[in-house]
């Protein structure tokens, strides 16, 4: 087999680009850090933001928040996660050196054309997107093919899923399909979720039994496979609108249960002590707790909307900004436990979801304040990831090894 991580090799190419997790991670912390309050600022105070109405010659600001958040945000976070996990997986060298540059370059562009102070045809920024997102696809393949890692060939796929509901994303933009475009959103936010359900699944409770040094719960698998089942309905309901309410809310609710009963079986109670382990546990809590919630106001469109940026904020980012900070500290060879503290920026996000799903159902005239002060934490979290992290991810490892 394939010695992935030979001390004895000099290793040339520049720090950044030596795995996936170092410039996604650290560009996707700036996008979050940066994209949250310029929306806020462009929102409320337009004379004072860069988004003015130059910008929005053929992006719709609806449509820009969520996608990039979704596909900007998100996708570059998980991108970067599963190219550095994957040769871990299959002991097989992932992308690096220019072919990730490309990579990271068809992330970013398109990011940037979205944003440009005039008009372009929106295939340019399609293109850029789905060569980021299929390349990513393509390099997944590439190292869990050839060993036949049928556990993993998962990855790749929903990857290219990606790839096309993006496109349709596009589509909705270009024909001013909202409604499609609404439908897109949510069905990427179950994606997500789904991905945290496998993923966090096999991670969590072996990070905290490893920690703990106590025995790793095994999984019962009925109880996975059922989760996953439930989780790609969602996906598919979000997208179609077929299963009449009544289902959806059956569908909602029981997922939420049983995504609640596999939680708790991974003792999240006993990781109180550590930032690096309960910040984990609680971000994948939020899943559960807003699938229970939701199936409560199946039909009610402005709650359901504020309900789901508890997973999207509580969850999806607070996993992510625990998850890169883990990562980012493993891969360079540090001690994952005394790093930098980050014990703020994990309670801030937890804050800002409740500040921002929770505060406008009981308080709606505060709402403004509530996003403002939402987007405060959000900067706090991320922009905190960024200053501790920023050298972490743009020199080498500490143990001069590859990566």
């Amino acid at each position: 087999m394939l010695n992935i991580d030979d001390p004895s090799k000099t290793e040339t190419t520049p720090a950044i680009w030596r795995l996936g997790f170092r410039p996604f991670f650290l560009g996707g912390a700036v996008l979050a850090s940066l994209y949250i309050p310029l929306w806020l600022l462009g929102w409320f105070v337009p004379a004072y933001s860069l988004f003015n109405g130059d910008i929005w010659h053929n992006v719709a600001p609806i449509w820009w928040h969520p996608h990039e958040l979704l596909f900007g945000f998100a996708m570059a976070i998980v991108c970067g996660f599963l190219l550095t996990a994957v040769q871990a997986w299959t002991n097989r060298p992932t992308i690096t050196g220019t072919p990730l540059a490309l990579v990271f370059a068809a992330w970013l562009l398109a990011r940037l054309c979205l944003l440009l102070p005039f008009a372009i045809p929106l295939y340019v920024p399609a293109i850029f997107d789905s060569l980021f997102l299929g390349a990513s696809a393509m390099a997944l393949w590439r190292c869990i093919y050839p060993v036949k890692q049928w556990r993993n060939i998962g990855f790749p796929i929903m990857l290219s899923l990606a790839l096309l509901v993006n496109l349709l994303s596009y589509y909705a933009l270009a024909t001013n399909d909202f409604v499609l475009a609404n439908h897109i959103w949510q069905a990427m936010l179950w994606w997500l979720a789904l991905l945290i359900t496998i993923v966090g699944g096999r991670v969590i409770p072996f990070f905290t039994a490893m920690r703990l040094q106590t025995p790793k719960p095994e999984p019962i698998e009925a109880l996975d496979y059922t989760v996953i089942l439930f989780m790609i309905a969602l996906v598919f309901q979000a997208i179609t609108q077929l299963l009449p309410q009544g289902v959806e809310q059956g569908l909602l609710l029981s997922a939420g249960v049983l995504q609640l009963a596999r939680w708790l079986r991974w003792q999240p109670f006993k990781t109180l002590k550590e930032p690096m382990l309960w910040s984990l546990q609680l971000s994948y809590a939020a899943l559960p707790v807003t699938l229970v919630a939701l199936s409560f106001y199946v039909g009610n469109v402005y709650v359901t909307k504020l309900l789901l940026h508890i997973f999207a904020i509580g969850c999806l980012a607070a996993l992510c900004l625990s998850m890169i900070s883990r990562v980012s500290l493993g891969h360079t060879s540090r001690n994952i436990y005394q790093g930098p503290s980050m014990l703020l920026a994990f309670i801030c996000l937890p804050l800002a979801a409740m500040l921002r799903a929770v505060m406008p159902m009981f308080f709606p005239e505060l709402t403004q304040t509530w996003l403002w002060l939402a987007g405060i934490a959000w900067f706090i979290a991320f922009g905190m990831f960024v200053w501790h992290y920023w050298s972490v991810l743009t020199q080498p490892r500490i143990d001069g090894r590859p990566g």
